[in-house]
């Protein structure tokens, strides 16, 4: 039987933590009893906690530990795993507040121990350093924060999970569904993960969480310039642009232009367009009845299958899947 270890800490997000202790609690479990056969569990999990005090998770429930991470002597074995699950709170502070369990987390990837993070939850694993030069996901809202922070991490923000080594991350707030089927596909095979899958009614083919992205503000940064640049395209996006324009919106060259749009958003000008018209394109496929020729033109595109690719490209779906899954 595989140990699972969820660590706790004030400011989690409690469905992320009692979720996943369900998911590995009931996999050899659930699927049995409802084919009358006989139970057979695959893994144990136990919630550690600094001290093995109760953790107060962000929507106020308050959940009871059953060890502590930093008791002297606690074992783990070459099966065993620690998951941390995702930061509720504001992350930064939570960070602050959790150095010991972080250094902690540190220590345990030095001897060798598996480890996991769901959603925000990878800012703590990479605020330990284990993730620097790893492929690493987490929540689409708050990828740009964290590759600002942590910039020698390979951030894959539209992945839903990532596996590099011994770490494996999973994206957005539920995305612990998807981590939970990974590790227990991984440790105790496919057919129980299978099994998990049906018994839980959970798609088990997600793979990217492109679609519930939106463009965000990338704006963290102070150059003004840049700034000035990015108030007048989100005015003018449905303008025909070229990259001239925009320089001289900027009053920068073309060159200077390009660097120090890549610097301050991580994206090049003419992609930042492209992700604010694919962006409108979106809202109005959520809220219209327009048809996507319509929406092209609106944007600023003139060919709709070169922009249905860009669409596709950026969430993953058609226009017409799109609109399906979201309207």
């Amino acid at each position: 039987m595989h140990n699972v270890f969820v660590i706790g800490f004030n400011g989690a997000l409690a469905s992320a933590i009692t979720g996943i202790v369900d998911l590995f609690r009931l996999a050899g479990v659930t699927w049995a009893r409802i084919q009358n056969d006989t139970p057979h569990p695959y893994f144990k999990t136990r919630l550690l906690t600094q001290g093995a005090t109760p953790c107060r998770c962000i929507n106020g429930l308050t959940l009871l530990a059953d060890g502590a991470w930093d008791e002297p002597g606690l074992a783990f074995g070459p099966d065993d795993f620690i998951i941390v699950p995702t930061i509720g709170g504001p992350i930064l502070p939570v960070l602050e507040q959790n150095r010991e369990l972080v250094s902690w987390l540190s220590e345990r990837a030095g001897e060798g121990s598996q480890l996991a993070s769901n959603c925000t939850g990878a800012f703590m694993l990479a605020e330990a350093g284990l993730l620097a030069g790893r492929e690493a996901t987490t929540h689409w809202g708050f990828s740009n924060q964290f590759q600002l922070r942590y910039p020698a991490v390979r951030c894959r923000p539209e992945k839903l999970v990532t596996v590099d080594g011994p770490i494996a991350c999973a994206g957005g707030g539920m995305a612990w569904w998807d981590l939970g089927i990974y590790l227990v596909e991984r440790h105790a095979g496919p057919e129980v993960a299978r099994q998990l899958a049906k018994a839980f009614v959970i798609d088990a083919g997600r793979t990217s969480q492109a679609p519930y992205s939106a463009l965000q503000a990338r704006r963290y940064h102070g150059d003004k310039a840049i700034l000035k640049l990015q108030d007048w395209l989100d005015q003018h996006y449905t303008m025909k642009i070229t990259l001239t324009d925009m320089s001289d919106q900027a009053g920068l060259s073309a060159r200077s232009l390009i660097r120090r749009f890549k610097m301050a958003t991580g994206d090049s000008p003419t992609t930042y367009l492209q992700l604010l018209r694919v962006e409108e394109a979106r809202r109005r496929l959520e809220s219209s009845t327009a048809s996507i020729e319509t929406i092209t033109r609106d944007v600023g595109y003139e060919d709709v299958s070169s922009f249905s690719r860009l669409i596709r490209r950026h969430t993953g779906l058609s226009p017409s899947d799109y609109r399906a899954r979201f309207r």
